[in-house]
């Protein structure tokens, strides 16, 4: 009976202590929580109570800015082979002539499209198209530059994406197996720290 009471008592002291150790470790989740929520948000596009807002650049400097990115649209081997042995010309076209076009014009409108974008009076904007026969892709690569405030990453990702769904859009009649992947930026340069892509 002695033994017994003293297992309850033990088992009882044990579960105290579990309950006591699980609400420490509530409360210092808690406090955590709470420091996280009062820190500065690191994203640019908003403010320190968390409110949306377009980047004050009016402090910054003026310099030259250019920013590099790419992607891939992908074919089907047999469909690939036929684009490239008709040099990009389809019923509708040149691909890369209509997508080159539809890059450049992507570029120059970003701040339409993405709404905290700045209008930027762009100096420069050059896309490339490289076949890449070991995987049935065009590659599709944008420059942009700016002598201004703030980066061009946007407009050349912007770029290339759109060059990319006209390419796609060129050649959805010979086969929706198309794949547009791999977008980013390669690198970036003039601003605050460069980036290069590893």
């Amino acid at each position: 009976m002695l033994q017994s009471d003293l297992k309850q008592q033990l088992d009882l002291k044990q579960q105290t202590d579990l309950e006591q150790q699980s609400d420490l470790e509530q409360q210092s989740d808690l406090e955590q929580q709470s420091e996280t929520n009062q820190q500065p948000s690191k994203l640019s596009h908003l403010d320190a109570d968390g409110d949306i807002h377009m980047v004050d650049v009016g402090h910054k400097t003026v310099t030259t800015r250019e920013a590099v990115a790419q992607g891939y649209v992908v074919f089907p081997k047999a469909i690939y082979s036929e684009i490239k042995a008709a040099d990009g010309m389809t019923k509708k076209g040149s691909i890369t002539q209509t997508a080159h076009i539809a890059g450049i014009m992507a570029a120059k409108r970003t701040h339409d499209l993405i709404p905290l974008c700045h209008p930027l009076p762009l100096d420069k904007i050059a896309l490339r198209f490289d076949y890449q026969d070991e995987h049935s892709a065009i590659k599709v690569s944008a420059t942009v530059r700016v002598t201004h405030k703030t980066g061009v990453e946007m407009e050349a990702l912007t770029a290339v994406s759109v060059a990319c769904l006209t390419i796609y859009d060129m050649t959805k009649a010979m086969s929706h197996d198309i794949i547009i992947n791999d977008i980013r930026l390669v690198t970036k340069t003039g601003g605050k720290s460069d980036y290069q892509h590893q």
